[in-house]
């Protein structure tokens, strides 16, 4: 960003109203993604709640605490000026989603992701008319090509903004279907990720926990609540 500093050089952070939405300042100095494009945001809301990351930087900055800031640049920067390439990549994961990829045993778990994945499908089958085949195991299977390029223009549905949390929630859970879920509220994030993570529970529960994966999965967690949050902030 052209106003980016490795230390603080500002007093406050506020967000004003431009021409196509909302932008940052930095006291009067307007804040810039890294390819240098104004950054404007779609509501109040989200600019306020970059400018409040802004403003809780103390000394040195620290991008790593600014994780609205990173999406809001890669709304601008990316996504927005690749936009059918994002669309393609997200709206694959339909071809081979998490939810239509069952146990073939212990009829324990095969007993769970049925009852939390095949509601879902079903949503998906009624709601989006994207009906998809499931299987047990791991052995790619052919899905719909009709259901696919419903899932698809769903998908293409979204703004850049929208589009950048959708991106998020999808490669996190593995699941278009969760991530359309959370993005039309039919879950919360907090239930999906839950409902993604079925298998790797299971494991848990059979050969405990390890220190190394709670971590990481505490780490996509809040990324993953982080997208359902920017996606609540486009309005």
């Amino acid at each position: 960003m052209s106003a980016w500093a490795p230390k603080r050089f500002w007093k406050a952070a506020q967000a004003e109203a431009v021409e196509g939405g909302f932008a940052i300042r930095l006291d009067a100095r307007p804040v810039k993604t890294p390819a240098k494009q104004p950054l404007i945001v779609p509501t109040l809301a989200m600019a306020q709640a970059i400018a409040a990351e802004w403003d809780a930087q103390q000394g040195l900055v620290r991008p790593d605490t600014m994780p609205l800031t990173r999406a809001a640049n890669s709304a601008i920067d990316k996504v927005a000026t690749q936009f059918d390439g994002v669309v393609g990549e997200i709206a694959n994961y339909g071809a081979t989603d998490l939810l239509c990829y069952r146990a073939t045993d212990p009829q324990a778990l095969i007993d769970r992701q049925t009852a939390a994945w095949t509601p879902l499908l079903d949503w998906a089958r009624d709601e989006l008319a994207a009906p998809l085949h499931v299987t047990h195991g791991v052995i790619p299977i052919l899905q719909p090509e009709d259901s696919l390029h419903r899932l698809r223009a769903h998908v293409a549905a979204h703004c850049p903004f929208r589009m950048t949390a959708l991106h998020d929630l999808v490669a996190i859970s593995g699941s278009l279907i969760l991530g359309l879920a959370v993005a039309r509220r039919r879950l919360s994030g907090d239930e999906a990720f839950a409902i993604s993570r079925i298998d790797e529970h299971w494991q848990i529960e059979q050969w405990g926990d390890d220190e190394d994966a709670a971590a990481l999965e505490q780490t996509r967690r809040a990324a993953f609540l982080t997208a359902e949050r920017f996606l609540g902030l486009c309005g």
